[in-house]
């Protein structure tokens, strides 16, 4: 099996993910074709805006062919990709993949110009210093599902979820220096961290 990440590119802070996966030695390829998924071992649904990346995913037919990858292969979904991730979304606009059980309130957080940063405590990790995490028009994320478990919280809401080796953000761990989400996610499933 190919150890090759995708990064869903339609919309969004695609390329950060990139570099981060590149700093880990992990090998990446950018995904706007079904057939680009082919040899990919897992998923990144970025962050970006959840509307458009929606109607972009309907557009290039790609619906379908992100759930039976989810059915099969890890999902990290990112603010917009942790939307589009859900079950159930607030905005009838978003058609979520439902490849978890969770539901997603869009800027739940308030909207760009009410983007903050906060010290998470992440549950994934020994190590003891907070993580600096960064929170731009993140939607809520919530799940009673007893599946679903809850890796960070912020102001006792949860906004880092794990479902087997799916996982989702309300936000962005590409935008920091810190590998340590994306090693939680890829230390699931791929060789390199196992």
């Amino acid at each position: 099996m190919s150890d090759v990440v995708g990064v869903l590119a339609l919309q969004g802070a695609y390329e950060k993910h990139v570099e981060m996966l590149s700093g880990l030695g992990v090998e990446s390829r950018l995904v706007r074709f079904a057939r680009e998924l082919d040899d990919c071992c897992a998923l990144i649904i970025p962050g970006g805006e959840s509307t458009t990346m929606s109607l972009l995913i309907q557009k290039f037919n790609l619906y379908d062919i992100l759930r039976e990858f989810a059915e099969k292969k890890p999902v990290m979904g990112v603010c917009a990709g942790a939307i589009l991730m859900a079950e159930t979304v607030d905005d009838s606009r978003v058609i979520p993949l439902k490849i978890m059980p969770i539901t997603a309130l869009r800027n739940n957080y308030g909207r760009q110009v009410s983007s903050f940063s906060a010290n998470l405590n992440l549950k994934c990790d020994d190590e003891d210093s907070a993580y600096a995490a960064h929170f731009i028009r993140a939607p809520g994320l919530a799940s009673n599902n007893d599946i679903v478990e809850e890796l960070a919280s912020y102001n006792n809401e949860p906004v880092m979820m794990r479902m087997g080796l799916h996982m989702a953000l309300s936000f962005h761990p590409e935008l920091t220096n810190d590998d340590r989400v994306h090693v939680c996610w890829l230390s699931g499933f791929h060789p390199s961290f196992q």
